[in-house]
């Protein structure tokens, strides 16, 4: 594995843990470029402190979380006023679904354990999980992930469920031209992969792309000489949507197992 990205660039579409990232990539005998294509802000704003307030004091039946990060941002709010002891016995007064593996650690490291989970990460996988439960008439907190999520809050209606929506954090896009110099290097193929970690960085980067009529010359580059790596089932998805169809993905979706995925995906070209 120590040279399995010998001669290769790797592009980081995303900010998070872009050093250890890039040190892996480094071990491997790759190269890496910062490159992010998207921004996060949190919301620590009087509507989120309204909403923890209207939860706390009337907890719902059920509690879907969709992300960690969203969940440690609730409670560092929280912390901030005075309630966290009231988040904590209203999540655990009520049935909690979790997506993805660091929402679980973030309920773990809080004593919680999820009712329900996904199976494969992704929102479909969520559905599956909360599809054997009777939710008419239940009261739903929906944590959203910087997005909105029209497909799960739609299917949570057509059972008739109940539902609230909470944003901790929103999803914003990078200075523009910080998606001009990826884009530019993606279609120039100045670089080899580019690796994404949340749906967001792509759905910013192809809108950017079509504003500028480069969106085929884009996605020609990703079916050449660029590959394109996905965190996991819900960025892949993303980049399916943008049209993007060689696509390399962990079976576990963790952002070391991306860059190990795309080393052994070369070694095995080669």
């Amino acid at each position: 594995m120590a040279d399995q990205l010998a001669g290769i660039t790797v592009a980081l579409a995303g900010p998070r843990k872009s050093e250890e990232l890039a040190k892996l990539i480094s071990n491997m005998g790759g190269t890496a470029l910062l490159r992010p294509a998207q921004g996060t802000v949190f919301l620590d704003d009087e509507e989120l402190r309204q909403e923890l307030e209207l939860w706390t004091a009337n907890p719902p039946d059920w509690t879907i979380l969709t992300t960690g990060m969203g969940l440690d941002a609730l409670f560092m709010t929280a912390g901030s006023m005075g309630i966290e002891e009231r988040l904590q016995d209203a999540l655990a007064g009520s049935m909690i679904a979790a997506r993805g593996y660091k929402t679980v650690n973030a309920l773990k490291k809080r004593g919680l354990v999820p009712d329900v989970r996904d199976d494969d990460g992704s929102t479909t996988g969520l559905i599956r999980g909360l599809a054997p439960f009777d939710l008419r008439g239940k009261k739903v907190i929906l944590q959203l992930h910087g997005d909105p999520a029209p497909r799960l809050n739609a299917w949570l209606e057509e059972v008739g469920a109940e539902v609230r929506q909470v944003l901790p954090y929103r999803h914003t896009p990078p200075k523009q031209e910080e998606l001009e110099r990826l884009l530019t290097e993606i279609t120039e193929e100045k670089v080899d992969a580019v690796a994404f970690t949340s749906a967001p960085q792509m759905r910013f980067l192809a809108e950017y792309a079509l504003g500028c009529g480069r969106l085929q010359a884009m996605l020609h580059a990703f079916e050449n000489g660029v590959l394109a790596v996905a965190v996991g089932r819900i960025t892949a998805d993303a980049l399916k949507e943008a049209g993007v169809k060689r696509i390399i993905m962990p079976e576990q979706e963790r952002m070391g197992s991306m860059i190990v995925e795309l080393g052994r995906y070369l070694a095995a070209r080669s």
